[in-house]
C-alpha cells in the first residue's frame, strides 16, 4: 500500500481497521494518559504491556556487566592491572574476579563501569570518554569468551525478554567458529571486480565452517534450555520465548575479512533454518567502514543474488552531525536500500541525506521497517528528544518498531524503550501498541501473517471473525508469524480486558 509524506502522529489514521478500538483499547489508552506523567506509574503499565518482537537485538551486548562477571568469577578469571578488564589467569588472588566481587565493592563498582555505559550515563568519566567511546570499548573488556558464557547469554535473553512480555527474538549472534574464520582469513586485495573470484575460492571451503557453527549453536541452545529447565515441569518462562538468529559480517576489517565474514554469514543463513537473515555491524563512523561503504554494499548485492532467501536487515545511518564529515552523512541510508534492505537499524541520520525525501517515501512505499533504539541513539550518537527521527519516520508513513540494541552494556530493556517513546517521543497507546504488532509484521520469521498487504490494522479473511475463529486458529497452526501474531493479538485482549482494569483500581486515580 502507497504511504506518502503526510503530516500524521499515528500510522493508526491510515486505515479504518487500525482505527477501530474496542471499550478494552479506550480504557488502555486512558489509564495511559493518566499515568504519563508518573515515570514510576507509567513503567508499571508498559511493563505489563504486550511488545511483540525485539528485532535488533545483539546477543552479546544483552547481558549485564554483573552477568559477565559471575561467569567469570565461575571460571576463576582475573582483573587486569589496570582494574577495567577481564583477562585470563594467573593473577594473585586479590585480582581475581571472585575475591573481588565479594571483597572489594568500590572496585567491582568500577569494573561494572567500565564494562558498561552505566558510568557515563550519570556523568562518571564523561569528560574523559564520549558515549560512543564507552559502549564500544566495553565489549573489549568483557573478558575471554567460553561456550559457558555464550550459552549464560542466551538464557538471560530468554528471561529478559519473558519479563518485558516480548515474545520473540532475532538475535543478532555468529558463532565463534565465523569469527575464527573470519578472523584467520588471509588478507589480500579485493575490489568490486574480484568479488566473484573471491567468493568461489572461499565458499568451497566454507562447509566446514558452518558445520562446526551449527554444532556449536546446537550445544549452546541445549544449555540454555537445560539451565532454564525448558524440559522440566517448572519451565522458566524464558522458555516460550521464540528466538531465531541474525548472522553478522564486519564493517572494519580489511576487504578480504570483511567479504569472508559476509560469505560465511549467507552461507549460515542459507542452510540452518534458525537464521532467518543477516546484518553488518561495527561502527559505521570508524576509518575503514566509512572507506569501503560502498564496497561492502556491492558485497550484499553481490551476495544476495546468489542467497536470495537470506533476509537483510543492515545497521544504515547510524550517524549523527557532527560525528562524522558532512559527506559521511549523505546518503549511506538510501545506498543500504540500492544494496536490498528489507529493514534499516537505527536510521539515525535520515535528516541529513542528500534526498532524504525520497528515500522516506521508498521505504513507506516498500514497507520497509526501521529499527528504532533510542537509549543506544542517547548513549552513543547524543541523539535524543526533538532531534531523534523517530516522529519524522512515522509522519512519512515508514513502518516503526522499538528495539534494545545491546541492552546489557546500555543499561536499558524493552519497557525502557517503550518509556523513551512515550516520554521523550510523545507516542500515545495506540502508537506503541501499532509498533509492538509492526514488529511482528516484520520479523523474518516464516509464514503467512494475519494482516493484509503487509498492513497492520487490516485483517486477512481467516481472521475478520476473531483470533478464536477456526479459520484464525486454523492460519496460525500453518504459519510461524501468523501464531505469533494471534498470541499477541490475545496478550492485547487480556492486557487491556484485565490488568487494565486491575492497574486502574491500584494506581488510576
Amino acid at each position: 500500500m502507497k504511504r506518502g509524506l503526510a503530516l500524521m502522529t499515528s500510522l493508526a489514521v491510515l486505515s479504518p481497521a487500525a482505527a477501530q478500538t474496542t471499550s478494552g483499547e479506550a480504557a488502555a489508552a486512558a489509564l495511559f494518559d493518566r499515568l504519563a506523567d508518573s515515570p514510576p506509574a507509567l513503567r508499571l503499565f508498559l511493563k505489563a504491556m504486550p511488545k511483540g518482537g525485539d528485532l535488533h537485538n545483539h546477543l552479546g551486548g544483552t547481558p549485564y556487566a554483573e552477568d559477565y562477571l559471575r561467569w567469570a568469577a565461575q571460571a576463576g578469571l582475573c582483573v587486569d592491572d589496570s582494574g577495567a578488564r577481564i583477562v585470563a589467569p594467573p593473577c594473585p588472588q586479590a585480582q581475581t574476579v571472585k575475591r573481588m566481587s565479594e571483597q572489594t565493592p568500590f572496585a567491582f563498582a568500577r569494573l561494572v563501569d567500565a564494562m558498561s555505559t552505566r558510568g557515563v550515563q550519570q556523568g562518571v568519566g564523561a569528560n574523559d570518554a564520549s558515549g560512543h567511546t564507552q559502549f564500544f570499548g566495553s565489549f573489549d573488556r568483557l573478558g575471554p569468551t567460553s561456550p559457558s558464557v555464550e550459552a549464560g547469554a542466551l538464557a538471560v535473553a530468554r528471561q529478559v525478554a519473558a519479563g518485558d512480555r516480548v515474545g520473540y527474538l532475532e538475535l543478532i549472534h555468529n558463532p565463534q567458529a565465523l569469527i575464527a574464520a573470519t578472523l584467520g582469513a588471509a588478507d589480500m586485495p579485493v575490489d568490486a571486480s574480484g568479488l566473484a573470484a573471491f567468493y568461489s575460492r572461499t565458499i568451497k571451503d566454507a562447509k566446514p565452517v558452518i558445520d562446526r557453527a551449527i554444532a556449536e549453536l546446537d550445544a549452546n541452545e541445549a544449555a540454555a534450555g537445560k539451565a532454564l529447565a525448558c524440559g522440566g515441569a517448572k519451565p522458566d518462562p524464558g522458555c516460550g520465548v521464540a528466538i531465531r538468529y541474525l548472522a553478522w559480517g564486519w564493517r572494519d576489517l580489511p576487504p578480504a575479512q570483511a567479504f569472508t565474514s559476509l560469505i560465511l554469514a549467507f552461507a549460515l543463513a542459507d542452510r540452518d533454518p534458525r537464521y532467518v537473515g543477516i546484518n553488518i555491524v561495527q561502527p559505521e563512523d570508524w576509518v575503514i567502514a566509512l572507506r569501503d561503504y560502498d564496497l561492502h554494499m556491492a558485497m550484499l548485492r553481490f551476495l544476495a543474488e546468489r542467497h536470495p532467501r537470506v533476509h537483510r536487515t543492515l545497521h544504515a545511518g547510524e550517524l549523527a552531525f557532527g560525528l562524522v564529515p558532512p559527506a559521511a552523512l549523505r546518503h549511506h541510508i538510501a545506498k543500504a536500500l540500492e544494496a536490498g534492505a528489507e529493514r534499516i537499524g537505527h536510521g539515525t541520520a535520515i535528516a541529513y541525506e542528500d534526498d532524504a525525501v525520497a528515500t522516506l517515501a521508498r521505504m513507506a512505499r516498500d514497507d520497509i521497517a526501521v529499527e528504532i533504539n533510542l537509549t543506544s541513539n542517547a548513549v552513543i550518537l547524543g541523539v535524543k528528544g526533538d532531534d531523534h527521527p523517530l516522529r519524522l519516520y512515522r509522519r512519512a508513513g515508514v513502518p516503526t518498531l522499538l528495539s534494545t540494541d545491546d541492552q546489557g552494556i546500555l543499561r536499558t530493556d524493552m519497557t525502557q524503550e517503550y518509556q523513551r517513546a512515550a516520554r521523550e517521543q510523545g507516542m500515545g497507546y495506540a502508537d506503541l501498541k501499532q509498533m509492538a504488532r509492526t514488529s511482528l509484521e516484520q520479523a523474518f520469521i516464516d509464514g503467512t501473517s494475519i494482516w493484509a498487504d503487509r498492513h497492520v490494522g487490516a485483517r486477512v479473511s481467516p481472521c475478520t471473525a476473531g483470533w478464536t475463529d477456526d479459520r484464525c486458529r486454523s492460519l496460525a497452526r500453518s504459519s510461524a508469524k501468523a501464531a505469533l501474531q494471534v498470541q499477541l493479538e490475545e496478550d492485547f485482549q487480556i492486557f487491556e480486558d484485565v490488568t487494565v482494569l486491575n492497574l486502574s483500581k491500584s494506581i488510576g486515580p
